[in-house]
């Protein structure tokens, strides 16, 4: 599936509607143009019924680093989702069913942003 977002505020609303067909121990991987990179390798934000797991791979050069910091756990996520932005770097660890987001810039507009998604099912809805 494809889909084009004119705008930050496009964006936030893709994201809200995709989130209600992520289920618990799924992760999402962000690929591409994803925007800036943190010096955060991994933040963990504890929710009511679900934590989020969010993993920035910017900085890793190799899958050792990431597994030296205890990736495989995250790709396991029990009591969660794990989100990991620029995935394209461990995209040989990625389990079966991860369902990707590849970001793109659209040429002659700054502010459009092609969005390739894969990996969500009937299974997820």
């Amino acid at each position: 599936m494809e889909i084009f977002s004119n705008s930050v505020k496009e964006t936030k609303k893709f994201a809200k509607e995709i989130s209600k067909k992520i289920k618990q121990s799924q992760v999402v991987a962000l690929k591409g143009d994803v925007g800036s990179p943190t010096f955060k390798l991994v933040s963990e934000y504890v929710g009511s019924s679900l934590n989020l797991y969010h993993v920035d791979c910017y900085r890793l050069n190799t899958l050792q680093e990431f597994l030296n910091l205890g990736g495989e756990n995250l790709l396991l996520p029990d009591n969660g989702i794990t989100l990991i932005e620029w995935a394209d770097i461990i995209q040989e660890l990625l389990p079966k069913g991860t369902i990707e987001i590849e970001f793109s810039r659209v040429k002659d507009n700054p502010n459009k942003r092609k969005l390739r998604i894969s990996g969500i099912t009937d299974s997820n809805e």
